[in-house]
């Protein structure tokens, strides 16, 4: 039987018992419509999830320190490095030599120091963190009050909205008002010889500046934006704090923080003052490329760390969601089918003598079972597309609610639904799929008729 016979005989097959039919189409299409809004909400978790993390620097940061900090914490520490061995220090030069590396969009220490800050005449204490200009793009500052940093070294600082409280009960009323930083700068000992010194006894001729002098200093900054929560710099959370100025102007300002006091004491420390870091975020452009990034910093001496593991966990948990989902919507799919069965076999039925005619007219086996596949096919997928339209608007209605809820509870809306192409393919396939293995037992026994008993049938 020709192609095209048989699609013009499974339509008009079809028409005949109209009401049937679409009651058993609309069944795959209800099931597959939980099986869509099923998945896709599980996709739109995933990509929401995979964005926050992504905005908030976990997925391409790598967090670098010096191994001689890590040394003296622990017996496993002790163990993992030998005494006999130098640490690298975590210096400028180190740092260069970080960013030239390939793939490494950016390098930034940690600048993070308590301080006093004078708002109104009173005084507050705060913690006040240096943020990068990439900062601008995480999630933090979504919907924050204000703007970012207008420049990298701009006289300018951003609240955290508990301390802008306590600084005035309506926040947004310190926007463009002046708040009065002051911290203790830096200055490096100048550097003199042991003859001199009366501090150790060392060979004649050795340069011993080591150590620095303590400075009180002020700046006015003008506060710019208010954010509700803490925007973190990398897989640490560095940046966390209650007060935020550009990174640049933090660093400009030279502020005494806990590795300064470390290299004081150690006895392999570089004269002169040379600025030492407590760790750097190392920024990758891509984060399929952190692994080979994080394994060169090793390979210079320096301890590094990345959320890469935690990231594959993830993906692994909302893989497992997605397999979950999609077998409890395929249950609804599987009833449908049952309704698939109960009318092909119905229609074995009331088509036994049409059955009996077309074996007399020459039909084969293999042809009554071509048009009854054919015809369950049909329903497949006119079931699978209705379905897939019903669970596109199902899944519309559980994001326009969701984000209701959120708005009312004064939350920003997410979209945690999302419907990839990819997924309307599968969908329809799989209804097809479902309708042809329901259509196989109607079919071979449609096929196994004997025409003579067929055509006595009334």
């Amino acid at each position: 039987m020709k192609a095209r016979d048989l699609a013009e005989l499974a339509a008009r097959n079809l028409r005949e018992a109209l009401l049937r039919n679409a009651l058993t189409t609309l069944g795959i299409a209800v099931g597959v419509a939980s099986l869509v809004a099923m998945l896709s909400l599980g996709v739109g978790l995933q990509e929401l999830a995979s964005k926050r993390l992504a905005r908030s620097g976990l997925f391409d940061s790598i967090l670098v320190s010096s191994k001689q900090n890590l040394r003296g914490f622990g017996r496993a520490a002790r163990k993992a490095e030998p005494a006999t061995e130098e640490a690298r220090a975590l210096d400028e030069t180190a740092r260069q030599e970080i960013a030239r590396l390939p793939n490494v969009a950016e390098v930034y220490p940690e600048i993070r120091f308590a301080s006093e800050l004078r708002y109104a005449g009173k005084s507050h204490f705060a913690l006040v963190a240096g943020l990068p200009p990439s900062a601008r793009m995480r999630d933090a500052f979504e919907g924050m009050k204000g703007t970012f940093f207008s420049a990298p070294e701009a006289e300018e600082d951003i609240l955290q909205v508990e301390f802008a409280r306590e600084l005035n009960s309506e926040p947004g009323a310190l926007l463009g008002q002046e708040l009065l930083l002051h911290y203790a700068e830096r200055h490096p000992l100048p550097p003199t010889t042991s003859a001199k010194s009366s501090a150790h006894d060392a060979d004649p001729g050795t340069n011993t500046g080591l150590g620095f002098s303590v400075m009180p200093r002020e700046k006015k900054l003008r506060i710019v934006g208010i954010v509700e929560t803490q925007p973190g710099a990398g897989p640490a959370g560095f940046g966390s704090g209650r007060v935020f100025v550009p990174l640049q102007l933090a660093q400009s300002l030279k502020v005494v923080q806990g590795p300064d006091f470390n290299e004081i004491v150690r006895t392999s420390s570089s004269p002169g003052g040379a600025t030492k870091y407590l760790s750097l975020t190392v920024r990758v452009s891509n984060p399929q490329q952190v692994p080979a990034v994080e394994e060169a910093v090793k390979k210079m001496g320096f301890a590094a760390f990345s959320l890469l593991d935690a990231t594959r966990n993830l993906r692994r948990f909302f893989a497992i969601l997605d397999l979950f989902l999609g077998i409890f919507g395929s249950l609804a799919l599987a009833v449908a089918s049952l309704g698939i069965i109960n009318t092909l076999v119905m229609a074995i039925l009331e088509r036994r003598r049409e059955i009996g005619i077309l074996k007399a007219l020459g039909a084969g086996d293999r042809d009554i079972r071509q048009l009854f596949f054919a015809e369950a096919g049909a329903m497949g997928l006119a079931g699978g597309a209705l379905g897939v339209a019903l669970g596109w608007g199902l899944g519309r209605v559980i994001n326009f609610g969701t984000n209701l809820y959120l708005r009312r509870q004064d939350l920003p809306g997410e979209d945690i639904w999302s419907v990839p192409w990819w997924l309307v393919g599968a969908a329809v396939g799989f209804a097809v799929v479902v309708s042809l293995v329901s259509g196989i037992y109607p079919a071979a026994r449609a096929a196994r008729l004997d025409p003579v008993q067929a055509l006595r049938y009334e």
